[in-house]
């Protein structure tokens, strides 16, 4: 489980969206699924490059990366945080 989620929000569009902080559990079981199920195609599309490539290693170091990558992604598309909670 993450250690803590963040709440962001769009102040442009009013889309509100989720990102756990810390080791993602969902990305070491489940690969590059949750990627494209939180809807980050570019990092869903690279971490499926990078599986096939290694036979599934990388996600041995993606999921200790990939929620900060959602989170800076979110960031630069211009999300604002609206709340975190532990």
């Amino acid at each position: 489980m993450a250690s803590s989620m963040i709440y962001f929000e769009n102040p442009h569009t009013g889309y509100r969206r989720e990102a756990p902080q810390g080791f993602s559990w969902t990305t070491l079981f489940f690969g590059f699924f949750p990627a494209l199920f939180r809807g980050d195609w570019k990092w869903g599309i690279i971490m499926a490059i990078c599986s096939v490539i290694t036979v599934g290693f990388s996600q041995l170091i993606f999921c200790f990366i990939y929620n900060d990558l959602y989170i800076k992604d979110l960031l630069s598309d211009g999300y604002k945080i609206t709340a975190i909670k532990d």
